[in-house]
């Protein structure tokens, strides 16, 4: 039963070493700072509730937090979605860049290309925020 479910990913190389990146966009309780269109976020334990621009909570159970691979990976727990995987890998390009990687799976499909278009608009978010001046 797979016929409705979505794949996608979005990738931004950043001129910033790994560590740097990862400091930012592996903190949960930080997404409002790099992802357009969240408003807020709070976190407890492995429950997230981010507040979108138009109000709406949707409350996602993080799966993975590892530092050391620089991982992050989360699923939406609203009845919106009947199934929903997105990760986030900040991989090291060995010259002082990062390339980071966002990727979603979701049921029902369009909810994959929902997610894709602003995890897009996020990564190039991150990208200015992360090379602009600190």
């Amino acid at each position: 039963m797979t016929a409705n479910r979505g794949s996608v990913r979005r990738q931004v190389r950043i001129a910033c070493p790994p560590d740097e990146v990862w400091a930012r966009i592996g903190d949960p309780s930080r997404i409002q700072e790099w992802f357009p269109g969240i408003e807020s976020s709070t976190v407890e334990g492995t429950t997230r509730v981010i507040v979108t621009g138009s109000g709406i909570p949707i409350p996602e159970e993080i799966l993975t937090h590892d530092p050391l691979q620089r991982r992050f990976q989360y699923r939406i727990t609203a009845p919106m979605v009947r199934e929903h995987l997105s990760s986030l890998d900040v991989l090291d390009l060995g010259d002082g860049t990062s390339l980071v990687v966002y990727s979603a799976d979701a049921d029902p499909s369009t909810m994959a290309l929902v997610i894709a278009g602003a995890a897009g608009n996020a990564l190039e978010n991150l990208k200015t925020l992360m090379e602009g001046p600190h």
